[in-house]
């Protein structure tokens, strides 16, 4: 059994879009959610090896994790008092996820 759940646009890096996927499936006779990334470019279109997979047993521990994060929780902090200069700096030390 495969169903998917939606996905999320995580962006294009070198011509290759990036998507995150979630899906129900059975794996290896155990159904659970399969969170991982899916590549649709010229050189591979399909699923990488990054992702995650929770196992139905499991799921109920994950519903509950997820469901405690609060709107608050997932507010972007600003940052106050620091010069632009140090900003640039963090933003740029900063690496992608490729």
């Amino acid at each position: 059994m495969e169903k998917d759940i939606g996905k999320i646009s995580k962006g294009e890096y070198q011509g290759a879009v990036t998507d995150i996927i979630l899906r129900i499936d059975d794996f290896a006779d155990k159904r659970g959610l399969t969170i991982r990334e899916f590549v649709t470019g010229d050189r591979y279109t399909g699923f990488t090896k990054s992702g995650v997979r929770i196992l139905a047993a499991d799921f109920p521990r994950f519903k509950e994790m997820i469901n405690s994060i609060t709107e608050e929780d997932m507010k972007e902090e600003v940052k106050k008092d620091v010069p632009k200069e140090d900003l640039a700096e963090e933003e740029s030390e900063e690496l992608q996820d490729y």
